[in-house]
């Protein structure tokens, strides 16, 4: 038959449940608390790994960004000073031509040069032409020299083609316009073919033919350059 527990034997009974059930709490407790500081460390892990990898796409994407603008602003800067320099070129070449063209109209100041200057001229036209008649037009205040120079050509021209026929003939109801530099022009073909070689249509054809030279002559060979006209 058993006994019935005393007081002090339930209190003992409970106080070792009590002990039991809190011993029973600490250990899932700690579990738990292990349990949520590995999942809590993974977790970490993985925001730490998208944050790391989304900074690392931001700062590649803004480092492409940054070399793109460079090289944007490094190419508009070397295009602006690349301008500007054939700009100052040009307007060099531009003031060397106007100089030249300037001077023309001192050529005619020496009246034995300048007629050998105006038959050589209207000689280059006679064998351009290659007729047996033709005009010659000048500037009116040049038609004494014009004149010897003609007779000077027409001999020259020919004792080279071996002719005895050349009748060359100074156009005095056309003569050259105002402001002419100089110089002389070779009609022919009824009227219909003009060889002008006044002074000034000299000069244009050396600025179009020779400028590329004049260009290396100042400036040197450039070397990006793939045609020289």
């Amino acid at each position: 038959m058993a006994h019935a527990m005393s007081d002090d034997q339930v209190a003992g009974e409970l106080r070792k449940m009590t002990a039991f059930i809190r011993q029973e709490a600490l250990e899932k407790a700690k579990e738990i608390q292990i349990k949520a500081d590995e999942e809590f460390a993974i977790e970490k892990s993985k925001l730490v790994r998208q944050e790391t990898s989304s900074i690392d796409s931001q700062y590649e994407k803004k480092f492409k960004q940054a070399g793109m603008s460079q090289q944007i602003t490094r190419s508009t800067l070397a295009n602006k000073t690349r301008i500007k320099v054939l700009s100052a070129r040009q307007e060099l070449l531009d003031d060397l031509f106007e100089q030249a063209r300037g001077k023309l109209a001192g050529y005619s100041k020496d009246k034995g040069k300048y007629q050998e200057l105006c038959k050589n001229l209207i000689l280059e036209g006679l064998y351009a032409m290659n007729e047996n008649k033709v005009v010659v037009r000048a500037r009116k205040e040049d038609y004494d020299v014009v004149k010897k120079a003609i007779e000077g050509a027409k001999d020259e021209y020919k004792k080279s083609m071996n002719i005895k026929e050349l009748k060359v003939e100074l156009d005095e109801k056309n003569p050259q316009p105002e402001g002419c530099s100089g110089g002389a022009s070779v009609v022919g073909g009824g009227g219909r073919i003009d060889i002008n070689n006044t002074l000034d249509e000299r000069l244009k054809l050396l600025e179009t033919d020779a400028l590329p030279m004049v260009r290396t002559s100042l400036f040197g060979k450039n070397e990006n350059r793939r045609f020289t006209d």
